[in-house]
């Protein structure tokens, strides 16, 4: 005989729907008579933020285990970006001029969804943050390429559905930025950084951070369009300055091409561990 195990959202369902059937009286409508875990009022009180983190983080780990995703390449980029064929709406000529990384990003997604694929789309799962520009482009390659992708999206005042692309049981929906953070990067197998604005600049520092500090390992970290990141950032200046040590340099590559990412993560020149020591922060020295 096989012992049979009862699912625990529909034993809270039954608890719900028993609590929710009940003779209608005074002390029934008190709020203080609703199950918690129903009661949206006591849920969002200030005091139950860090039980708000926790569910934040939990229910995504366990929709991406529930689907057997082990490991993840993430794309940040620009919202603003525009595909090409809709270049000619973009705010800018500079906007318009990056719409060719909207392909570049399509593409790679693509190519790296069907690599995904040989593994049951268990490993290099494609994620972005789920919203227009680049990040569209990366879901629209998985669909391309027959595979499934995550959309990690974020609520904020003035958006946004997701992207019609992102997998529906593979799209999450967040409030805490450091949560949303954090999914982006424990699976994250790679990080493709697309031309962006202060979101992927803050997702990029903070990312390279980690790595820089040895809280992650030293996965391929590549960033699509040398002209446009050497315009934005002068990588030789931090490094001149000692803010940063030279050999900081190497924790990130260049490229141009989704072809060319594809051959920079399958011959990453790095060993895939964490550092135990920062370059020019020895404390023995005093530095």
């Amino acid at each position: 005989m096989t012992q049979t195990t009862r699912h625990p959202l529909r034993h809270a369902d039954a608890d719900r729907a028993k609590a929710e059937n009940v003779p209608d009286t005074p002390q029934t409508r008190a709020p203080a008579y609703r199950l918690a875990f129903t009661d949206d009022d006591f849920m969002c009180r200030d005091d139950l933020r860090p039980v708000r983190l926790q569910l934040e983080l939990l229910k995504p780990e366990l929709g991406l285990d529930a689907h057997g995703v082990k490991s993840t390449i993430v794309l940040f980029g620009g919202a603003r970006i525009p595909a090409p064929d809709d270049k000619h709406k973009a705010r800018t000529k500079t906007l318009a001029d990056l719409s060719h990384f909207y392909d570049e990003a399509r593409e790679f997604a693509r190519l790296m969804t069907l690599k995904s694929n040989e593994t049951n789309g268990q490993e290099n799962v494609i994620v972005t943050g789920g919203g227009p520009g680049v990040m569209e482009a990366g879901n629209r390659g998985a669909v391309d390429a027959g595979g499934h992708s995550v959309g990690l999206n974020i609520v904020l005042p003035f958006e946004q559905a997701p992207n019609t692309y992102v997998t529906p049981e593979l799209c999450f929906n967040f409030h805490y930025f450091a949560i949303r953070k954090m999914h982006f990067l424990m699976r994250a197998r790679a990080i493709c950084v697309f031309p962006g604005g202060f979101g992927t600049l803050d997702e990029l520092f903070e990312t390279l951070t980690l790595i820089q500090t040895g809280r992650m390992s030293r996965v391929p970290f590549l960033l699509f369009g040398r002209a446009f990141w050497e315009k934005i950032v002068n990588w030789e200046a931090l490094a001149d300055a000692g803010t940063i040590s030279e050999i900081d340099l190497e924790l990130f590559r260049f490229v141009e091409t989704a072809a060319e990412a594809m051959e920079m993560i399958e011959h990453w020149p790095l060993e895939n561990t964490k550092r135990e020591v920062v370059p020019g922060r020895n404390v023995a020295d005093g530095e």
